[in-house]
């Protein structure tokens, strides 16, 4: 099996498939398991049933566990999108990563976890050659659909290990915004600054319930403070400084 140095431990998942046209992966897309272990989120990943599957998983230990070879299309990114880039799974490689989530109410990423997770992020990205930009949230690439791994997850310190886009963001303060329901050219800017930096959202003018959701993703990867859905000017400064950057 194609996979890291790091892993651990073998648990064959039977979900995958050909990485359609026979690409390499350029993307690597994080996710939180949603699940209160991690042997059980490892069992539905290798259950025929679930129809889901991740490259790795890591645990809360920083134990990492492979199901999928890296050669192969992994089925964890759904419905997805990523500067015009429609089949994700084909795109990419997964990582799942232990937490219960939004519904056990977003507890912290232990330290030795995040750890292991910079770890295999950097072994990933060096075979590759997977860009800073192309390392993302399941959230960024299936906005409204996911919000995984979430607001409480350190992309901060993925940065600090070389691993992903990061810029400090703007300080929260008042002042303009934008928000559901705006028109204009302000509008249209936003959404062409969005749709630049790789999210799946047309410049239309119109601050529509896509648009929220989108501002809404963007902040739970970027400015996770205040995940609300609007554009105020820290959003947009944030979004500033990652496009100049």
């Amino acid at each position: 099996m194609i996979g890291s140095r790091l892993v651990q431990r073998v648990q064959a998942s039977p979900n995958f498939g050909a990485r359609l046209g026979g690409i390499k992966p350029t993307l690597l897309i994080l996710h939180y398991t949603g699940m209160d272990s991690a042997q059980k989120a490892c069992d539905w990943l290798c259950d025929e049933r679930s129809e889901v599957s991740s490259h790795y998983l890591v645990d809360e230990q920083g134990a990492i566990t492979q199901m999928v070879d890296e050669a192969a299309r992994a089925w964890h990114a759904g419905v997805s999108s990523w500067q015009d880039e429609t089949d994700i799974n084909s795109a990419s490689i997964g990582i799942e990563i232990q937490n219960i989530g939004h519904s056990g109410g977003c507890p912290e990423f232990p330290s030795q976890q995040m750890q292991a997770v910079a770890a295999l992020c950097q072994d990933i990205i060096e075979r590759y050659e997977i860009s800073a930009r192309h390392v993302l949230a399941h959230s960024d690439i299936a906005p409204g659909r996911k919000i995984d791994p979430g607001e409480k997850f350190d992309w901060a310190y993925l940065h600090s290990e070389g691993v992903g886009h990061w810029v400090k963001p703007e300080m929260i303060r008042g002042g303009s915004f934008l928000q559901l329901g705006d028109q204009g050219d302000p509008v249209l800017a936003l959404q062409g600054m969005l749709r630049l930096y790789g999210y799946g959202l047309e410049a239309t003018g119109s601050f529509d319930g896509r648009t929220k959701i989108v501002v809404e993703a963007f902040q739970r990867h970027f400015r996770p403070l205040r995940v609300d859905g609007v554009a105020d000017q820290s959003t947009v400064i944030t979004l500033h400084r990652l496009l100049r950057s």
